[in-house]
This record gives C-alpha cells, sequence and structure tokens, in this order.
C-alpha cells in the first residue's frame, strides 16, 4: 500500500481538489495505446476509403514527373521547377488523409482524462533524473504493465499480421499482372485492410490500458487521512471556527428575527410550547407573513417582548402548532391557513378597536379551521 514520506498510508481516495491540483500541473490519465489504436485505425480506414483514388492520382503524378522532356532535362531551372509541381501536387493529394491522422489525435484526449493544458508541466523535473527514480518507476507497478502490454502487443500484432498477410499472398502477388495505375490503387486499398484488421487486435489492448491508466492515476494521487483533514481545514476552515462563525449568525438571525416581534399584530402560541408572530399589511402582503417563531426557550422570550410592547396574545394550539412547521420566518403563510389566520385577525383588530374606541370587548374564535395536513400527528 502506498505510503508518503512520514510513512503514513495513503487509504483515502483523492478528492476532488487534490484531481483539480493534478490536472493544473498537468497530471492527467492518458493512455499510449489507445491514441496508437485510433491512429491506426483512422490511417487504416482513410486508406481504405482514399486509397483507389490516391494511388491512381499518386500513379499519374509519378508517370507526369518522369516523362520529361529532352529541353528540360538539360536546363536544371525547369528541371527543379517541375519537380517542386509534382510535390506540391503530390502533397496537396495527401492532405485529407493526413487531415484525418491529425483529427485522430485530437481524440484520445478527449476520451480518458480531457486536455490539460499546464505551464509547470513544461518545467524540467531534476528528480527524473535520478537513476533510483528511474528503476523504480522500470520495476515498478508502471513499468511491469508496460512490460506486459508490450508483450502482449507483439505477440496479437504477429499473430494478426501472419493470420491476414497469409489470406492476402494470392491477391499481392498478383498485382505484377495488373497495369501501374491499376496495381498501385489496388495496393493502397490491400494495405488499408490490412491496417483495419491488424491494428483492430490493438482494441483489445487499449481497453485493458484505459481502465488501468484510471486506476493508477488516482493511485498516485491517494491520500492520508491527515492529508483529507488539513484540506478540508485549509479549503473549508477549522470546523471550530466554522462551529463559532455558525453560533454568530445564528445569534444575528435571532436578534433581528425578536426586533421584528414588536411591529407583529399578534402572537399565536400553544400557549407554551411554542409562538409564531404574524404581521400583515394589506398594502404590501399579499398574505399574513410570519416574522418571528419558536419553541420553548425562544417562544418565552416572543412571548415576554411581545408583552412588554402590547402585542396580543392568542392562544390556539393546534393553529401554533401548524404555522411553525409550515412557514419559515420572513415567509407568507401557506393558503390552507388563510381562513383560520383571517380569523384571528379579524379578533385581533376587533379587540384593539374596543379597547381604543370603548367599544364592545368582541368574543374570541372558537373551532379555527385547520386543515388536517397541517397538523401533526406526532404531537
Amino acid at each position: 500500500m502506498a505510503e508518503n514520506e512520514t510513512g503514513q498510508e495513503k487509504t483515502e481516495q483523492p478528492t476532488g481538489k487534490r484531481l483539480q491540483d493534478a490536472r493544473e500541473k498537468g497530471q492527467v490519465p492518458r493512455s499510449r495505446e489507445l491514441s496508437t489504436t485510433v491512429i491506426l485505425l483512422a490511417g487504416g480506414g482513410a486508406l481504405l476509403v482514399l486509397g483507389g483514388a490516391l494511388g491512381q492520382d499518386l500513379a499519374q503524378s509519378l508517370v507526369a514527373g518522369l516523362s520529361l522532356e529532352r529541353s528540360v532535362l538539360f536546363e536544371p531551372e525547369q528541371a527543379v521547377h517541375q519537380f517542386a509541381v509534382h510535390l506540391s501536387a503530390a502533397f496537396w493529394m495527401l492532405v485529407p488523409f493526413l487531415a484525418v491522422l491529425l483529427a485522430a489525435v485530437f481524440i484520445p484526449p478527449m476520451v480518458v482524462g480531457g486536455y490539460s493544458i499546464s505551464s509547470q508541466a513544461m518545467v524540467p523535473d531534476i528528480t527524473k533524473l535520478s537513476p533510483i527514480s528511474g528503476l523504480k518507476r522500470l520495476f515498478g507497478v508502471q513499468g511491469l504493465a508496460e512490460l506486459a502490454k508490450s508483450a502482449a502487443k507483439i505477440a496479437l500484432i504477429v499473430a494478426a499480421a501472419w493470420i491476414v498477410i497469409g489470406g492476402m499472398i494470392h491477391e499481392l502477388m498478383s498485382l505484377g499482372a495488373l497495369p501501374v495505375e491499376a496495381a498501385i490503387a489496388r495496393s493502397f486499398e490491400l494495405v488499408g485492410w490490412a491496417f483495419l484488421a491488424i491494428s483492430a487486435v490493438m482494441i483489445l489492448v487499449a481497453a485493458a490500458d484505459v481502465p488501468f491508466q484510471i486506476w493508477h492515476h488516482k493511485r498516485k494521487l491517494k491520500m492520508t487521512k491527515k492529508e483529507v483533514k488539513d484540506e478540508s481545514k485549509t479549503t473549508e476552515g477549522n470546523p471550530e471556527t466554522k462551529g463559532r462563525v455558525r453560533r454568530v449568525q445564528q445569534e444575528m438571525a435571532m436578534r433581528r428575527m425578536m426586533a421584528e416581534v414588536p411591529t407583529a399584530d399578534v402572537v399565536v402560541t400553544n400557549p407554551t410550547h411554542f409562538a409564531v408572530a404574524l404581521k400583515y399589511d394589506e398594502q404590501n402582503m399579499n398574505a399574513p407573513r410570519v416574522v418571528a417563531k419558536g419553541a420553548d426557550l425562544v417562544a418565552s422570550h416572543i412571548r415576554s417582548i411581545a408583552q412588554e410592547h402590547q402585542v396580543p396574545l392568542f392562544a390556539a394550539p393546534p393553529l401554533a402548532r401548524a404555522l411553525y412547521y409550515s412557514t419559515e420566518v420572513d415567509q407568507e403563510i401557506p393558503a390552507g391557513l388563510y381562513l383560520a389566520v383571517a380569523q384571528v385577525l379579524a379578533y385581533v383588530y376587533q379587540l384593539n378597536v374596543s379597547i381604543y374606541g370603548n367599544g364592545r370587548e368582541p368574543q374570541p374564535p372558537a373551532d379555527l379551521d385547520v386543515p388536517d395536513e397541517f397538523l401533526r400527528r406526532d404531537e
């Protein structure tokens, strides 16, 4: 099992930050076998599709290049010019084939590891020149895997070549009986088929190499438990510090909530376990809003502030529980509680009128309509 310089075992999978840091350094999984396989298959397919026309064009260019007039042979400048013309023509004939190979080069990195452009990877690493490090790489897991892959590749390619070339031997021997242009075109097709057949066996090697490279990459980046904890402290902060920050935030939120209690129209209570302060401004609100809520000690504090600022308290246990569990602070109450809250607010408004206008004191509403879905059966 891998260990770091302190002797601790690296048992933890690399974190997202560890993988991202490695990517920034240019350390991403790569499979040379996949790259080789894709390029060989692309080259074989391109020869198969383009080989006939390409062979004929190159044959015609070859014939034209060797069919020079006698006067041109004795003019060095003319001969050089003719050579440049035919060389340029041959290059443009090969452009489609080269374009296919170039496109094939960019496919494997997209499949394994993705692209990573890192200036850090370009900096020379003197430690790679160490003979000891070189021996470790040579006889390590990666070195043994590369040796096994090389042996497997040689065996597979030799076997495939033996079968493919053996099957094409008669066609290869018959090329001499064809005209030059036809023979070149046909030879391109045969080479294309041979490339495809022989390189197809590389798919087996690439299929084994890709998961191995991904596994080996993550294995090199494994971390000790201490490294994971240290990284967590660095990225997310010390747990004790986070706890203090969380407590400060909760205290600030509690102070803001308690400051809203004096502005409430009514505080609905359980009457001792829950307290929910409601406010309704028909000019700015679509429905009554919860400005404060709490249970037990917080509920007691809300009731104390409400009494101190003469905010009416209304005891309605089912409604208090329904508001407490269904609505967060600074949210409007759900539509299912409109009727029950409207009854409470209407009573509070009538009570205020009777107090300040010396009117008749209203009777508190009974049997508030609280839908069953808002009633918690565990209470």
